[in-house]
């Protein structure tokens, strides 16, 4: 079971760093290739959907895997990041209409740099 749940874990946080890559890869592009509002509107729309999927998921096995690591200041680092992750993509979300594309770009890159910070300290754990 526990092979189960990690993998679950790997898969859920892949599709979630994956996701933001993939996103930040061709939003410009779009935009670029005069890709209307509407139409990123319903890309980030299905992302999001996916997205938070993804991260219910990992947070999910997370936490079952957690109590393995009990007391480890490496998974109070990962916790921490993951609550700064999910916080700044509910801001975004949240806020996106009211925001320019800088800054809602600029957002996505934090989320993105965040989500490499929550891989490189899970690879300690």
């Amino acid at each position: 079971m526990d092979a189960v749940v990690r993998w679950l874990h790997l898969v859920a946080a892949s599709v979630w760093l994956g996701g933001l890559i993939t996103v930040g890869a061709l939003v410009p592009a779009l935009r670029r290739a005069g890709a209307t509002r509407e139409m990123l509107q319903a890309m980030a729309r299905r992302f999001g959907t996916v997205s938070w999927t993804a991260l219910g998921v990992a947070a999910f096995t997370g936490a079952w895997q957690a109590v393995d690591h009990l007391g480890s200041p490496v998974l109070v680092w990962k916790v921490g990041l993951v609550a700064l992750a999910a916080g700044l993509a509910l801001w975004h979300q949240a806020a996106a209409r009211d925001q320019s594309p800088a800054v809602r770009g600029a957002i996505q890159g934090a989320i993105l740099l965040v989500s490499l910070a929550i891989f490189a300290v899970a690879v300690r754990l």
